[in-house]
């Protein structure tokens, strides 16, 4: 029997409406290899039910390794994860979004070169593969691909998606980096300080993408684009 055991770390702001779902989900994946797992929310004080619905749901399901953790002012995403990957005490970290965008019976395609041997981090690719994709925002796709590109210029890996959620790390790695960016600057500043690393492996295997509308809750704006073009230059050309 395997004793690794995988982090998935749980970012959620307002996602009181679909916490319930996304915790079920992954409380139900039956990882490859045995591996056990560990769930680490982190509430970046969210102004919703959230914390209501995720006290209730350890309480209905104590059986489940659910680490609970509260911001008390609303620091971004990036400080919640900054927060979770400081709790987690797993082998292997993974990011989850709160809402319903990405879907965790997928974490078993990502484990997959980990489990091999070949690979100490893995991206999951909206951009790639025959999965299911979610028709949305066309600017959007030609921002990510913009952000990829540059990313890919600077750190010369040749990522499809570099603003992905899914990316699964060897615990001693994301935790030897030096993370700062408090909000979605997170991506483009782990994947600068990632392909520094030195004889780093990474993959990146296609996901499937069941995106969201404003309407339906995404947060992600343009804003955040231009902070990701500042991210990419200031952590890859002034480090």
């Amino acid at each position: 029997m395997s004793s690794l055991k995988l982090s998935i770390v749980i970012p959620a702001y307002n996602e009181g409406n679909t916490i319930t779902a996304i915790l079920d989900r992954v409380r139900s994946v039956q990882l490859i290899g045995n591996m056990s797992k560990e769930l680490i929310v982190v509430n970046d004080c969210s102004k919703d039910n959230t914390r209501q619905v995720i006290t209730a749901y350890m309480q209905q399901y104590p059986e489940t390794n659910i680490c609970y953790v509260e911001h008390e002012v609303n620091k971004g995403k990036g400080a919640a994860l900054h927060t979770g990957i400081a709790r987690a005490t797993g082998d292997y970290i993974i990011i989850q979004d709160a809402d319903l965008e990405y879907d965790p019976d997928e974490y078993n395609l990502l484990l997959q070169p980990i489990l091999r041997g070949v690979a100490d981090v893995v991206y999951g690719s909206r951009f790639m593969g025959g999965n299911p994709h979610r028709i949305l925002f066309f600017w959007h796709t030609i921002g990510n691909k913009f952000l990829t590109f540059l990313s890919n210029m600077f750190t010369n890996l040749n990522l499809t998606d570099m603003e992905t959620c899914y990316k699964l790390f060897r615990a001693d790695i994301v935790k030897g980096l030096k993370l700062k960016e408090n909000r979605f600057g997170f991506e483009p500043e782990v994947t600068a300080k990632v392909a520094r690393v030195p004889k780093i492996r990474i993959y990146e295997v296609g996901i499937s993408y069941y995106g969201r509308t404003y309407e339906e809750g995404k947060k992600i704006n343009w804003k955040d684009g231009f902070r990701a073009i500042y991210c990419i230059l200031r952590y890859n050309l002034f480090r």
